[in-house]
């Protein structure tokens, strides 16, 4: 993702309705977990989601590809990595909990990044991942932002599972509001331009109105303009150290 998108992922999260309502799935995910133990954040940006891990137990490292994104999660007091998902800084089965939310579209070998989560998972361990579905929805939002793809249940089950994870649910997000999505990005002319923007409070009020309803109604089998999935790590290995120890700011 382009440093100036890192900004206004920055800027806009804490306010904006889809990035509350995507930190209450993740909060509601680790409430179905067991007891805490050391997470990585893949795709950290500005460390909203990290800071939900905390919030939930969970001793948190942040991993950002970008300088910036990196900065701006340190700058929030958190425990920062620089590092490329296709080769983790971790050894394997160190870690009992990975998420990587709207992170392996904007990989170029996603398969590469899918095993290395696999990797440094151990046994037992989770991994919690969402990703834009339905290339029928590309638009310029998703060059600016700096996607490779967009998945498909097919595709992302494929991948997930061809790196050794089992998976334990799969589900559609902003099911409802997909047709607005839809129109929306069809119109889009400007290559350059994302969606991510400042929304007056009643459009926001209205947009987080209607997110939550899904969590409600019998929609997640419906296709969105996201998709979850949470899987396991299975097959028992020999677990080992954390190579980058928590609490690193390493480049």
């Amino acid at each position: 993702m382009r440093d100036a998108e890192i900004r206004k992922v920055v800027d806009l999260e804490d306010r904006n309705w889809w990035y509350r309502e995507r930190r209450a799935i993740l909060s509601r995910e680790l409430g179905r977990l067991g007891r805490p133990g050391l997470a990585l954040d893949i795709g950290a940006a500005g460390g909203g989601n990290t800071r939900v891990l905390r919030a939930h137990g969970w001793r948190s490292v942040a991993l950002e590809y970008g300088s910036d994104g990196a900065a701006f999660a340190r700058d929030r007091g958190l425990d920062v990595i620089q590092g490329d998902a296709r080769n983790l800084p971790f050894s394997t089965s160190a870690v009992d909990l990975v998420i990587a939310l709207d992170v392996l579209e904007h990989i170029d070998d996603d398969a590469r990044a899918a095993a290395e989560i696999d990797r440094v998972l151990r046994p037992g361990g989770t991994l919690i991942a969402s990703v834009p579905c339905d290339m029928r929805l590309w638009s310029p939002h998703d060059v600016a932002l700096g996607h490779v793809r967009r998945y498909t249940r097919e595709s992302l089950s494929t991948l997930v599972q061809s790196s050794g994870l089992v998976i334990d649910r799969l589900w559609s997000w902003n099911v409802l509001l997909r047709p607005v999505v839809s129109v929306r990005r069809r119109r889009m002319s400007d290559a350059g331009t994302s969606e991510l923007e400042e929304l007056p409070f009643l459009v926001n009020a209205g947009l987080t109105a209607i997110v939550l309803a899904e969590r409600y109604l019998p929609v997640k089998s419906l296709p969105g303009v996201s998709l979850f999935v949470r899987a396991t790590r299975g097959a028992a290995r020999r677990p080992g150290p954390v190579v980058a120890a928590v609490g690193s700011t390493g480049r």
